[in-house]
């Protein structure tokens, strides 16, 4: 298949998958959760709402956590810039590495809030619903500065700009 579709395909997959779930993280924490918040209150029907919800959105987000990583593969060795997987020696290296760092550390916090809190068979307790309601916005604040970095790669594979 010609690089002029294969290229422009990846790069569309990766950027829907990285709308998918950054857009799904910043509505539940900005829209969804207050929301349901002021027209339910602190009761069970809260709690079951976000929950089915969060059931949604997980398998979004797990398929998207996928094709990330998949699409970011192919995409990181299109810069000459690109000296491999974490490595540091140059600015674009070193602003990729960052950003995987910071993107492995949402996938974590992904998988402990819909895994360990979020399917324990249990009733949630408040401590626990505080725990993933800040694990969210944790997610919410990295994700927005994993972007900041998507940008600044993208500046530093373009090369110096022009006199």
């Amino acid at each position: 298949m010609p690089r002029q579709i294969v290229f422009p395909t990846v790069l569309f997959l990766h950027n829907l998958f990285t709308a998918i779930w950054v857009g799904g993280l910043i509505t539940l924490g900005v829209t969804v959760l207050p929301s349901a918040k002021r027209v339910l209150g602190m009761g069970p029907e809260i709690k079951r709402l976000m929950d089915t919800i969060q059931r949604r959105l997980s398998v979004l987000v797990y398929i998207s956590i996928v094709g990330l990583i998949l699409t970011g593969l192919l995409l990181s060795n299109r810069s000459p810039s690109f000296l491999g997987l974490f490595n540091f020696g140059n600015a674009y290296s070193a602003v990729l590495s960052a950003k995987h760092i910071l993107t492995l550390l949402m996938i974590v916090v992904a998988l402990y809030r819909s895994l360990a809190l979020g399917r324990s068979g249990r009733p949630p307790t408040p401590t626990q619903e505080k725990v993933k309601a800040g694990l969210l916005f944790l997610n919410i604040g990295l994700s927005v500065v994993v972007l900041l970095l998507s940008a600044v790669c993208t500046a530093l594979s373009a090369g110096p700009p022009p006199a």
